[in-house]
């Protein structure tokens, strides 16, 4: 993964940990490492954390933690080249990121587009709660329908139960804080490119803090050493 690169491993790893992670722009990183003895312009940090981002997140992806049935949804926005765009997201019934997905409109096509990747990647929850949006509403009913058409198994699968209730969905709209208070000092995205790869790490980031990796949920290991194990 670091073969061929002018800096160790050890270097790369922290700064790109330290970018997801915290809320520092790529010129406090270039100047904590100046002050560090190691000159690296702002440029180079963000290639680091848009090369390897990808790479760390699909490590991650293969050893997180099964999710519970019971699933909150909704969405919020994020800045991209100067536009606002929809970020959908679901959590757990104990707090755990279920799946998270960029969009350019807030519409029943985008909301249908992230319940299918949310329900191919973690099977069919039980219940979905979700605010007073009728659109979210008609999502869930749509995809659960296909769900349950393109189920092979002789089983009747039960219909998903929906919660509508801005009060019990306040836990996700708390959820989307961390998120969005790590974007803020970054100014937006430049790409949608780069802002999927950051995104999904600073969600990663997000999770290990959640200790959904399968090797953290017992051994009570730190955000660092879980980041380094990634790259193993």
């Amino acid at each position: 993964m670091f073969k061929g690169r002018h800096f160790d491993r050890s270097v790369i790893l922290l700064r790109v940990r330290w970018y997801l992670a915290y809320s520092l722009s790529l010129r406090d990183l270039k100047e904590m490492m100046a002050e560090r003895g190691t000159s690296v312009d702002h440029t180079t940090i963000y290639r680091w954390t848009v090369h390897y981002a990808p790479l760390l997140f699909e490590q991650f992806y293969r050893r997180k933690r099964l999710v519970t049935g019971r699933w909150h949804v909704d969405e919020t926005y994020i800045k991209i080249r100067g536009r606002w765009m929809y970020l959908y997201r679901a959590i757990d019934s104990n707090g755990n990121t279920v799946e998270f997905c960029f969009s350019e409109r807030r519409n029943l096509i985008a909301a249908k587009r992230f319940l299918r990747k949310a329900l191919k990647r973690h099977g069919r929850p039980e219940r979905i709660v979700i605010d007073g949006s009728q659109t979210n509403r008609e999502a869930i009913l749509a995809c659960d329908a296909e769900s349950r058409l393109q189920d092979g198994s002789r089983r009747n699968p039960k219909p998903i139960r929906i919660r509508q209730s801005a009060y019990l969905n306040n836990r996700i709209e708390q959820d989307h804080r961390a998120i969005k208070c790590r974007v803020r000092p970054m100014l937006g995205f430049k790409s949608m490119a780069s802002a999927r790869a950051i995104r999904d790490c600073i969600e990663m980031i997000h999770m290990m803090r959640k200790g959904q990796a399968k090797y953290a949920c017992r051994s009570q290991r730190s955000l660092a050493e879980q980041f380094d194990l990634l790259a193993l």
